[in-house]
């Protein structure tokens, strides 16, 4: 998938854990997960809005366009 959730790097930064961020969030663990192991296929404005609100970031702090072979480009990671 060319969109690349870097939820991970941004909790290690700011020395947060997945179970802090879901309660300060007020999402489930479960989906909070999937969110992080980049196995989510939408993730509302709301939710987006209260990650960085708790880990103090941009939206571009988390989210990456990486370009893969769908798109035509390759680009080695």
């Amino acid at each position: 998938m060319p969109i690349v959730v870097n939820l991970d790097v941004m909790m290690a930064k700011r020395k947060m854990s997945l179970g802090e961020l879901a309660q300060r969030v007020d999402i489930t663990l479960a989906n909070l997960s999937i969110l992080k192991n980049n196995h989510a296929k939408a993730v509302r404005f709301t939710t987006l809005e209260a990650i960085c609100r708790a880990l103090d970031c941009q939206p571009g702090d988390l989210l990456e366009y990486v370009p893969g072979p769908e798109g035509g480009e390759e680009q080695e990671r």
